[in-house]
């Protein structure tokens, strides 16, 4: 995602839903930020860690839903500043689903970032997860392959840092790891 504005203007839910279909962008307290095309790596990361999530949540017959990138998060439902992609995003309640995407804060996200995002997912967005009410937000860098799990429920706020040789415990599921390992990146 590139740190650049379209404009200094104060754009809405109005202006992000009008921007053309070949266009990626997030629209953040009101500024629009454009998102770069993902690498491949970035892709491989995002298809492996979807489908074990979904094999997981198919196995365990759960509610939740997983959406892949590009898919509309409105995080604050009296908000029409912010509208986030997360390139992965779990929703247990379907509630918060409407046909744009999601209202609401999803349970858990997961950001594969590249150099150009970096500050972006670490802070602003980490801050918003957080203030929005995500329980579970993961960072996965793969340029020095670490992931950040960041486990936000009710009062507890606990970081965890793993790298690519981990087993990776997800906090929200009971018995669900993730291991980029199985990736051979």
């Amino acid at each position: 995602m590139s740190e650049a504005f379209i404009h200094e203007d104060v754009y809405t839910e109005e202006d992000y839903y009008n921007l053309p279909e070949n266009i990626r962008a997030e629209l953040i307290d009101g500024r629009i930020y454009y998102m770069e095309a993902p690498s491949r790596i970035h892709q491989e990361i995002l298809g492996y860690m979807f489908k074990k999530i979904v094999y997981y949540i198919d196995q365990k017959r759960g509610d939740c839903k997983v959406y892949p990138s590009p898919f509309a998060v409105k995080l604050f439902e009296n908000d029409n500043k912010t509208i986030v992609e997360p390139d992965i995003s779990v929703i247990c309640d379907q509630n918060k689903l409407t046909n744009k995407g999601c209202t609401g804060a999803p349970d858990w996200i997961i950001e594969i970032i590249s150099p150009s995002t970096s500050s972006h997912d670490y802070i602003r967005k980490l801050n918003l997860y957080a203030d929005a009410g995500v329980k579970e937000y993961w960072i996965v860098n793969p340029l020095d392959q670490s992931v950040y799990v960041y486990f936000m429920e009710k009062d507890r706020f606990k970081t965890t840092a793993y790298t690519f040789q981990d087993e990776i415990k997800v906090n929200i599921f009971e018995n669900l790891r993730i291991d980029l390992t199985e990736l051979g990146i």
